[in-house]
């Protein structure tokens, strides 16, 4: 009873190492994929394989093949970097990158660039595309024709990280300035633009100046060609007239003034005072 007892108890402890490895090689037979993910497989004996696999639950041979996991969405990063414009200006350029990879050319990706493909690949072209559209423009197109610079530069960009398998969602100048030199030559081209237009508008302003006081004169000419001819028709009545209008004008206002006193004429004022 005793043996029987002992050999069923040996081999239910076979058994559960048994279970045990069991459970422990099927949990190790599987892996995750993530939303937004992609995985690459990589095999001791064959290398990485050319299938890209997709979000879910997946099997692979434990020890022998290895899953290498890649995040394909959109990550943003920021490149600067110091070029030369077409006359010659120091230009400060900083890039807002969106970018991700092609998710077909990941075993590529991790075969020619590894994992930090990002950190190999987009400063490298980012300068490089840079240096060759800035170099198409001098400073003052830069400025003014912003958008066009920003266009060519996003074109090139794609294309060249097209070539290592990289999509680029969005590029876009986040930072543009000039040297030193420049930007005060620029505030200087600026006030002397601003004199230029206030010495244009007090030229303006005396030349009508000047034809008004000349319509003036030519007016005045006139009216005193038109006087003395009316002056040979009629004589002096139109002067007498003029004279009794403005005593009439004189009148009028004296009349309203409290300080001024009309006494009756030929009288003297000063008769009940003694003396």
């Amino acid at each position: 009873m005793a043996a029987s007892a002992q050999k069923l108890l040996g081999r239910l402890g076979t058994l559960g190492v048994g279970l045990s490895i069991a459970g422990g090689i099927a949990q190790t037979a599987l892996y995750n994929v993530d939303g937004g993910q992609r995985a690459v497989i990589f095999d001791r004996f064959s290398g990485v394989k050319n299938e890209v696999v997709g979000e879910g639950t997946h099997f692979l041979i434990p020890w022998v093949q290895k899953p290498i996991i890649f995040d394909i969405r959109s990550t943003p990063r920021t490149v600067a970097t110091i070029t030369g414009s077409k006359d010659l200006q120091n230009v400060n350029i900083t890039l807002r990158i969106l970018h991700r990879p092609s998710a077909d050319k990941l075993p590529n990706i991790y075969l020619t660039i590894g994992m930090d493909y990002a950190e190999r690949v987009l400063p490298s072209i980012t300068n490089e595309v840079l240096k060759a559209v800035v170099a198409q423009f001098d400073a003052h197109e830069m400025i003014t024709h912003r958008e066009k610079v920003s266009q060519q530069v996003s074109v090139a960009l794609r294309e060249r990280a097209a070539q290592f398998g990289l999509l680029l969602d969005d590029i876009s100048i986040t930072h543009l300035n000039f040297g030193r030199e420049f930007t005060e030559a620029v505030e200087m081209k600026q006030v002397a633009q601003q004199e230029a237009e206030k010495a244009k508008y007090l030229v303006e302003k005396a030349e009508q100046m000047k034809i008004a006081a000349i319509t003036t004169a030519e007016g005045d000419a006139q009216a005193a060609k038109l006087l003395s001819k009316a002056f040979a028709n009629v004589g002096d009545g139109l002067i007498e007239l003029r004279k009794i209008e403005a005593a009439e004008e004189i009148a009028e206002r004296m009349a309203k003034n409290k300080n001024v006193t009309y006494l009756p004429g030929n009288q003297q004022t000063l008769l009940n005072l003694q003396s």
